[in-house]
């Protein structure tokens, strides 16, 4: 059967597209998600879809998983993504699942437009330097928790209407300061979201884990998606729950997710977590019984350097909590597998492991995750190569994407030549992550007693403090970190 002749992103398919004169379709899909796999085997399986694209399109597909700083950039409101770009990468069009008929639709009318009128498409594509203005004002601690905890759903528990994602981070700030005034408000924040999440339909009570999202802000039309960076943000919260309130569910709960990651996504033998495992609203909504009948929903089984490290962190935690060394000990057997598969000195990690080689380099959220890993898995040893380890890390990321005239850390290095291509030729400047790298540095600092790590915390805060008004709920992560 016929299939679309799919590109990878490269400076060469751009250059193809320029002297061919045709326009690229960019289509981002994700492991995970089932529209993407709908799209790939309905829209794209199309004879009239296929010979378009062969005839008038550069085709290029990107997996959001492996290339999360393509993704940032090009992303449409979701997965999965169909955008048209011209042959700067500048976007003129696109959005996310497109069905046989509109496909063809678009494909017709980008085409058509690009024959006929192509230098003015060109010259009205937004440029791929032109970014939005920063804002100077400096928010007060006070805005920011007002800002933080100002879209919570009182009914339902969680922050905003639908789609409604589970958010760690307002969370956990709520728990912090419970812990520190004792405010019931605080508390009973935290109980009805738990609660909500955890007993409804955001939880699969069957074989475990939390889903991604759901559609409702009730919780009850979830996105069937398990991916393994939320569910280790989750356990870490349910676990902090049940220590700082005292309220044995939430460890009941925490123990049943350790129970699903363990049996699901663990790699046993080797150690190391699987990404994600994908959508399946059939089979999700069966009874156990019936589920046996059915295939188990696919297991992206790419070992990705964050979520381990995220992972790592929330099963150290586990183990303490719980009362399980053999989770620690897995834990920093899995810890280990990962920077023995992505690491090299000088190099930082690698964003995931494609077999036994390790991909894509200079991603920020890589070095932050898996420094702070370490810094956990040293707390939990006493190991000083962990700490070692945490402090190349975040020496690369210092050296290698450091901001030297605004402060602040970019996502990723200087991209390659061979794919500094629109929107990739420039680096972003993400607000989570550098409130996540000034944690780790606070934690680095605390444990050498080098202050040159504080200085660079503080610095990293102040180079995003002012955008953290565009944040909402995710605010906390600012406040969290010190700010």
């Amino acid at each position: 059967m016929a299939s679309v002749e799919w590109l990878s992103w490269s400076r060469e398919a751009f250059a193809r597209a320029r002297s061919e004169q045709r326009p690229v379709l960019l289509f981002i899909a994700a492991p995970w998600c089932a529209a993407s796999r709908e799209m790939t085997c309905t829209t794209y399986e199309d004879p009239a879809v296929l010979a378009m694209i062969r005839d008038r399109f550069i085709p290029l597909l990107v997996d959001a998983e492996r290339r999360p700083d393509i993704a940032e950039r090009y992303a449409l409101g979701g997965y999965p993504t169909t955008a048209f770009l011209d042959a700067s990468g500048a976007i003129v069009g696109g959005g996310t699942f497109l069905p046989i008929a509109r496909m063809r639709d678009a494909l017709t009318r980008i085409a058509d437009a690009f024959a006929t009128r192509r230098a003015e498409i060109v010259d009205r594509s937004p440029s791929v330097a032109e970014s939005a203005p920063a804002s100077t004002s400096i928010p007060s601690r006070d805005d920011l928790l007002v800002l933080t905890f100002k879209s919570f759903d009182d009914e339902h528990g969680g922050f905003g209407t639908g789609p409604k994602f589970p958010l760690a981070a307002p969370l956990a700030l709520a728990l912090t300061r419970y812990r520190d005034s004792r405010d019931a408000g605080m508390a009973r924040m935290v109980e009805t979201t738990l609660d909500a999440m955890g007993w409804g339909g955001l939880y699969d009570e069957v074989e475990g884990g939390f889903f991604r999202c759901a559609a409702t802000r009730d919780w009850r039309e979830p996105r069937c998606e398990k991916l393994l960076d939320v569910n280790a943000a989750l356990l870490r919260l349910y676990l902090e729950a049940s220590s700082t309130l005292k309220i044995a569910r939430y460890a009941e709960r925490a123990a049943d997710v350790v129970r699903y990651v363990q049996t699901s996504l663990a790699d046993q033998a080797e150690g190391g977590w699987a990404g994600s495992q994908a959508a399946d609203d059939v089979y999700y909504g069966l009874p156990a019984a019936q589920r046996r009948t059915r295939p188990t929903p696919a297991i992206d089984a790419t070992l990705y350097s964050t979520g381990n490290a995220a992972m790592a962190s929330a099963m150290l935690q586990a183990s303490a909590l719980l009362n399980d060394p053999a989770l620690g000990e897995f834990a920093l057997r899995s810890l280990e597998r990962v920077v023995l598969a992505t690491y090299r000195p000088g190099q930082g990690v690698a964003h995931y492991v494609d077999g036994d080689q390790p991909m894509v380099r200079g991603l920020l959220d890589d070095q932050i995750a898996m420094a702070s890993a370490q810094l956990d898995a040293y707390e939990a040893t006493g190991n000083v190569v962990y700490e070692m380890m945490a402090q190349e890390l975040m020496h690369y990321a210092l050296r290698t994407m450091w901001d030297e005239r605004g402060g602040g850390f970019f996502d990723r290095c200087e991209a390659d030549d061979s794919e500094a291509v629109g929107l990739m030729a420039t680096r972003l400047k993400p607000f989570v992550s550098n409130c996540e790298a000034a944690r780790a540095l606070r934690q680095l600092s605390e444990v050498t007693g080098d202050r040159g790590f504080q200085e660079k915390a503080d610095a990293a805060l102040d180079a995003v403090l002012a955008t953290a008004v565009n944040h909402g709920p995710l605010a906390a992560h600012v406040l969290l970190a010190g700010a």
